[in-house]
């Protein structure tokens, strides 16, 4: 679903529209309207109403004047005070046409009405005078004809009743002192029903320096006039005085402005009514009336407030909470096709700076933007902050004219235009590209934040109101939360607090930050701590012998190990499915050497290399972080001369960046690589096997482990069948009956053909499971001649492997067997006894029956035997084996018997012909003091 842009249901004015109207046009001048010679939108009473909104006050005061001029009450004396900009002229002029109207009250748009609402079904006219304290000076008379009028009062009486007027007050008029309230009173009663309307008081009355005098009189005299006028007003039932006075400070000028306020506000606050005409949600209508000659279709814009108000709503926790209510949805409506957004910032952040005018400021800047919208065919749906086009030179003027220095190449560089950061990013992401992320961005946050300072406690636009002035319906919320980031790690004169954010023209720390981190040194300070960060991503707890990172051959051991060795590549040997991959040539240089030795175990290495189109943002983020870091360190120790503001922004760029560097580091590292060979015509062919680990597994190490697992490039329990084929495929064949245990599982650390295995464990235990039964392969301790010593075939009897362990073909087993059953002999009887003896085979060990200690004796009794002496020399090179074979097949015999008590003692005898050192001497005497020796001493001879 589309949204219809707003060009296609309102319509602005003509002179909008083609740029021909003039900015001083958004300046109503009352002294050009009562002369005649104002531009027809103000000049002509029934344009001026069709392109005039009636706010609630100037309703209520136009009310109060109608009825003054119909003598049916009302207030005798208005004052129009307001913020600079807020309305007041405008004001004056309505009444000025309301007084003096050239056309029929139904003519006026909206003027029906209030008489209706007022009773009066006859509105009569009235004489008008204009007093503009600007065009008027106390210094230079008037001429009219023979008639020179020097002061206030002379003026006001000339416009009233010309020379018949003048006459009245020609006394004080050329001596400069105020006429009496009675002479008022009489001037006014006679030229009534009349309206009096004094613009711009005060910038008259401040001119006049205290002690001097004037040919328009004194200080003095120009108040007390202002005091006696308001007093006659309350006499004259179908008279009226309005008068403007400036609120700001901007408007009030120095000391003796705001001296003259004080006296004039004295002598108003007796009489007058205070009218505020402009309310800011009335802003809206007046903005909309003046700037658009059709608003648009009432279902049409409510059609596309409403779809606006549903994805508010729908994505709450976004927006502000005040779009959540209808109260949004109507101010929407109210200020289509202009978003309220732009008014609000209009209204409470540029309207507190002492140059922008509330009400004409944003006609003007408005008018502009729309003009300039309308001509390069923009299809948003609604002008958002996000729309202002401040790579228009006409924008970006009027939008700095209110600002104070150094924001037009901070604009330029940094918000808009074709050499702008925002623009940058919208090249080189299409993502950001197709809705304008970055430039809609920056824009709200120029409009958002252009207009603080320093001074202010909260400063800047949170991340809710940015996102309400860059969003439209149907588009990703993501796009632009990223793209702020993207922001903030790249401007120089933005700056961010928690969720706030603002621009200044003081640059940020980034300047400082890419200085340092372009001289950054990569060999001697990126590397080792990228180094340091990769190492972090590790745990404690694998089945690896070493995690060799950023290792060097030599450096990496040539081992069997208690388990295989991970290598972790460097980053400049990466892994990508599309480039020249460096990560094969670092792990083969690893791989076939150890220096600059052949390497022999080298299926016990697997590598683990980087992403390659993540490396370079990888090294970035490490160097934005190393320079980040410097920085808030130097702030903290002094080195660096910044303030809080700054040191809070270095730590909180610091600690940012720290986090995107880990999970760099994550997405980075993820390739698993493990060599492995095949046969080709008889030739081994080296092939790389190549896997990738989830990058957001919660531990990394257990991640490796399972992948590999998985891909069977680690056996981590191996079936006896496993074990049958590889004896079968590589060394029980061609009349080979029997292959070394120990030479085969050193082949599989060898030989990159073979299983990996994890460690010997694994070995072992294929072995212990294969030799359980008769249906792979048997196991031999030893061979002495052709007889097999420790031979296990049908049952689990394997301790140790050593350099005699032998792993027996099961068909040469069986043969084996076979060969060695003993054969059945005649038993001869004597008369004396019948006895029955084990039949003891050669090369097997023979174990004692049940029926061993039931001898019959029929004629003579054998004494029993009660004691057993043996000795033995053992090889002390097979001493651990040997012992063990002894501790099974002897001295278990005698301990499994109850009764039987055993005493095993070992004698050691060791002789050098050199003699034994002082180290060696007394590590063995701590060591059999240790294991309780009863004796061990060293001799001379």
């Amino acid at each position: 679903m589309s949204l219809k842009p707003w060009r296609e249901i309102a319509r602005p004015h003509k002179d909008v529209l083609e740029g021909t109207f003039k900015q001083s046009e958004f300046a109503a001048d009352i002294t050009q309207v009562a002369n005649g010679t104002a531009t027809p939108e103000y000049q002509d009473a029934e344009k001026f109403f069709n392109r005039t909104f009636i706010t609630e006050g100037m309703r209520l005061l136009l009310i109060s004047v109608a009825q003054r001029l119909a003598g049916q009450g009302g207030d005798p004396v208005i004052q129009l005070q307001t913020a600079f900009g807020g309305g007041k002229t405008h004001t004056m002029l309505a009444v000025f046409h309301l007084a003096t109207r050239k056309v029929s009250t139904d003519k006026l748009l909206g003027v029906g009405p209030l008489l209706d609402k007022a009773g009066i079904f006859e509105l009569p006219q009235a004489q008008v005078a204009v007093i503009d304290g600007i065009k008027l000076s106390p210094s230079q008379p008037r001429k009219y004809g023979t008639v020179q009028v020097n002061t206030l009062w002379g003026e006001l009486a000339w416009q009233l009743l010309g020379e018949e007027g003048y006459a009245m007050v020609a006394a004080s008029d050329i001596d400069g002192t105020s006429p009496g309230k009675e002479v008022l009173t009489k001037l006014i009663a006679k030229a009534a029903p009349c309206v009096i309307l004094i613009d711009e008081l005060l910038a008259y009355v401040r001119q006049l320096e205290l002690g001097q005098n004037y040919k328009g009189g004194t200080f003095d005299s120009n108040i007390t006039f202002i005091q006696a006028l308001t007093e006659a007003l309350k006499a004259v039932p179908n008279a009226i005085l309005l008068a403007s006075l400036p609120q700001s400070e901007l408007e009030v000028g120095g000391t003796m402005g705001q001296r003259a306020l004080n006296s004039l506000e004295k002598y108003f606050a007796r009489v007058e009514t205070v009218w505020k005409p402009v309310a800011t949600e009335e802003a809206f209508e007046i903005v909309r009336r003046r700037l658009f000659e059709y608003p648009g279709d009432r279902a049409e814009v409510e059609g596309i407030s409403r779809q606006f108000s549903d994805f508010y709503r729908k994505h709450a926790d976004k927006f502000p909470v005040e779009t959540q209510s209808n109260e949004y949805f109507e101010r929407m409506c109210h200020s289509y096709p202009i978003h309220p957004e732009v008014f609000d910032r209009l209204y409470e952040d540029w309207s507190t700076l002492d140059k922008f005018q509330r009400t004409r400021g944003v006609l003007q800047y408005m008018a502009i933007i729309i003009h300039r919208l309308w001509n390069s065919e923009n299809r948003d749906a609604l002008i958002m902050p996000g729309s202002i086009p401040l790579e228009d030179g006409n924008v970006r003027d009027k939008s700095i004219h209110y600002l104070s220095n150094g924001w037009e190449p901070i604009i330029e560089k940094e918000v808009d235009g074709p050499r702008s950061i925002p623009y940058d990013l919208e090249s080189h992401n299409t993502l950001f590209g197709s809705v304008l992320a970055a430039r809609r961005t920056t824009r709200t946050l120029f409009l958002g934040s252009a207009p603080s300072n320093s001074s202010q406690i909260v400063r800047g636009i949170d991340v809710e109101h940015i996102l309400l002035g860059t969003i439209q319906p149907f588009q990703a919320i993501g796009i632009f939360e990223d793209v702020l980031k993207r922001l903030r790690d790249r401007m120089h004169y933005l700056y961010a607090d928690k969720e706030r954010f603002w621009l200044d023209t003081k640059p940020n720390l980034r300047r400082e930050m890419e200085s340092r981190k372009n001289n950054i040194n990569e060999r001697d300070e990126l590397i080792p701590f990228l180094k340091e960060k990769v190492k972090g991503i590790f745990g404690s707890n694998h089945h690896f012998a070493g995690i060799h990172i950023f290792t060097p051959s030599i450096d990496v051991p040539d081992d069997y190990g208690t388990g295989p060795r991970l290598v972790v590549l460097p980053l400049n040997a990466s892994y990508s499915r599309t480039e020249a991959n460096q990560a094969f040539v670092a792990a083969m240089d690893i791989l076939r050497h150890r220096g600059e030795q052949p390497r022999q175990k080298q299926n016990r290495l697997i590598f683990f290399a980087a992403d390659f189109d993540v490396v370079s943002r990888l090294k970035d983020q490490g160097r934005i972080y190393l320079a980040w870091k410097s920085i808030a360190d130097d702030i903290t120790s002094g080195t660096l001369n910044q303030d809080l503001a700054h040191l809070n922004q270095a730590k909180r760029n610091r600690d940012g960046a720290e986090q995107t560097l880990k999970q760099l580091v994550r997405e980075a590292y993820k390739w698993l690589i493990a060599p492995s060979e095949s046969f080709s015509n008889g030739k081994p062919i080296l092939n790389w096997e190549v896997v990738a680990i989830s990058t957001t597994a919660p531990n990394v190490i257990q991640e490796i482990e399972s992948r590999l697992k998985e891909e069977e490039w680690l056996i981590f329990e191996w079936s006896p069948i496993h074990l049958r084929n590889i004896l079968k495929q590589w060394y029980l064949k061609n009349d080979i009956d029997e292959v070394s245990a120990l030479k085969v599982w050193q082949d599989s650390c060898h030989y990159l053909y073979l299983p990996r295995l994890v460690n010997d464990q694994v070995f072992r235990n294929a072995i212990n499971h294969g030799v359980a039964s008769q249906d792979y392969f048997a196991f031999a301790s030893g061979k002495d001649g052709d007889r097999y010593l420790g031979l296990s075939f049908g049952h689990n009897a394997i301790s140790s492997i050593d350099t005699s362990s032998l792993l027996i073909d099961r068909e040469a087993a069986l043969s084996y067997l076979e060969r060695i059953r003993p054969v059945a002999k005649p038993v001869e009887q004597s008369d004396d006894i019948v006895s029955s003896k084990p039949v003891v085979t050669e090369g097997t060990i023979t174990k004692p029956t049940a029926s061993d200690n039931n001898l019959e004796v029929t004629k003579k009794t054998i004494p029993a035997k009660k004691q057993f002496y043996a000795s033995i020399s053992v090889d002390p090179v097979k001493a651990k084996m040997d012992f063990a074979m002894i501790m099974d097949e002897v001295v278990q015999q005698f301990t499994s018997r109850l009764g039987v008590d055993v005493t095993i003692s070992i004698e050691i005898q060791a002789k050098s012909s050199i003699g034994f050192d002082d180290g060696l001497q007394r590590s063995i005497k701590e060591n059999c003091k240790v294991l309780k020796f009863s004796s061990a001493e060293f001799e001379e001879d």
